[in-house]
């Protein structure tokens, strides 16, 4: 009887029903007598060889789907190993980027976009002892210490008067890249609404309250480098209170966006910026902008954090030019956060400097004044703030502040008209109902004052509700 074997997993013969046949009809010719007999055994044997070519077929099948298993996991393996090696790395917690690849065909391969911003309403009533502040005005928006009025002790600003609007409502867009030689390539932009009306009927109270878009920030940063416009390298902006009014503590705070080219290693940031003079004229007759400006401002910040809060110090040094005529100038600032346990800080900014007007107070004082033969000569001041930040609860917070400016200005030069000094108190409370809503109320006090002693007070309510997104 041939055997049966297994070469290579595979059958290669078997002894089928017709062999097994003529093997016993063989045996029955050889036995005589034995016919009856071998008869049934051939049907017995016959039996039996149908039931092991049944195993036989049982046992191909089992092979064959076996290996159709092995290469159906071994295929998933590899797709597996693929995608693992084409997945980015992972990001921590909280990080995520909201889509993994990029979403504009144009973009560099594994640019990831985000976009953000907010919402806001603000409701205020203002009540000024020394006429009202010009409807439409920067100053009927936000606290703006050179527009509080001020005149003759005769003067009265009659009944508090009401504004509401919308126009901070802010959003951003931003591109990120990091290419596979590990560089960081970032595109930002910001605008806002507080852009004016563009027509008759836009930008007042009359009809649409229509106001354009402006441009707040708009830059591109590759590892260390940033080119573009964005706040001034001489602008501490994280040590800026949370205030329900645009900014808060305006007298006192170095606030300037700006195009310029920034190099950032380390603790150390140096950029060049935009160069811009603002003039007051011989005997203060009037104040106006320069751009005759060749140098660039130049700036250097060196700055310290950790658990504690932040410390920095920042440098400004700038040329002065109108016509032909030139000046040179420079401040220092100092500034910085500090936290008292979980629920106080202290923010703080000192700020002085000759020529330091345009940078300080939305340009509450100039950076220099003409004498009678025409020549710059610059303009010292000084101003910061304190603030005190409280949170009563998880939802619930407030902040106490104190802002300040003074300028000392050459009277014999710029006349008594100009503004000596301003100040303000700021008390307010926030409530977050739910995460990213903020309600809030704040009251200020604020006042201006002249060379000539003359000064105009403004008081003021101001609510709001933010939805940042």
């Amino acid at each position: 009887m041939t055997a049966i074997r297994s070469t290579g997993g595979r059958i290669p013969a078997a002894i089928t029903h017709r062999r097994l046949l003529a093997l016993s009809v063989t045996v029955a010719l050889l036995l005589p007598g034995a016919a009856l007999a071998q008869t049934a055994k051939e049907k017995e044997l016959e039996a039996r060889v149908a039931q092991l070519e049944q195993m036989v077929q049982q046992l191909v099948a089992q092979q064959q789907q076996t290996q159709a298993a092995v290469v159906d996991a071994q295929a998933q393996v590899s797709e597996v190993k693929t995608a693992q090696a084409q997945a980015p790395a992972a990001v921590p917690a909280g990080k995520q980027p909201i889509q993994a690849t990029a979403i504009n065909a144009s973009a560099n391969p594994g640019t990831t976009f985000t976009y953000g911003g907010f919402i806001k309403l603000d409701a205020m009533a203002t009540d000024t002892s020394d006429g009202r502040i010009a409807d439409g005005s920067a100053g009927r928006l936000f606290y703006l210490p050179s527009a509080i009025p001020v005149g003759d002790d005769t003067a009265d600003g009659g009944d508090p008067y009401t504004d509401v609007h919308a126009q901070f409502s802010r959003f951003w867009f931003s591109a990120d890249t990091v290419t596979e030689g590990g560089d960081k390539l970032k595109a930002y932009i910001e605008a806002d609404m507080f852009g004016g009306g563009n027509n008759s009927f836009a930008g007042n109270e009359t009809s649409t309250n229509t106001y354009a878009i402006t441009l707040r920030q708009a830059y591109v940063s590759w590892n260390n480098w940033l080119a573009g416009q964005t706040w001034s390298n001489f602008q501490d902006t994280a040590a800026l209170p949370e205030a329900v009014d645009f900014v808060g503590v305006t007298d006192g705070t170095i606030f300037v966006r700006q195009a310029q080219l920034r190099y950032t290693s380390g603790p150390w940031s140096f950029s060049v910026e935009n160069p811009q003079t603002t003039v007051t004229s011989y005997l203060g007759a009037s104040r106006f902008n320069s751009g005759d400006g060749v140098a660039p401002d130049f700036t250097g910040r060196w700055l310290t954090k950790g658990d504690w809060g932040h410390f920095t110090v920042a440098a400004l040094l700038r040329q002065f030019k109108y016509g032909e005529e030139t000046e040179t100038g420079g401040a220092v600032s100092v500034s910085g956060r500090f936290n008292l346990g979980a629920s106080d800080d202290i923010r703080y900014m000192v700020n002085a400097g000759s020529g330091i007007g345009r940078y300080m107070a939305f340009g509450l004082g100039t950076d220099t004044v003409l004498d009678a033969n025409g020549e710059l000569h610059a303009l010292d001041g000084y101003g910061g703030f304190v603030a005190w930040r409280h949170a009563w609860s998880a939802k619930l917070r407030s902040n106490l502040m104190y802002s300040a400016a003074h300028f000392d200005n050459d009277k014999s030069l710029t006349g008594f008209g100009v503004t000596e000094r301003a100040q303000s108190l700021h008390a307010n409370l926030i409530y977050s109902p739910i995460p990213k809503l903020d309600v809030g109320a704040e009251l200020m006090w604020g006042q201006r004052s002249l060379e000539d002693d003359r000064e105009g007070d403004l008081k003021r309510l101001q609510t709001t509700v933010k939805y940042s997104f």
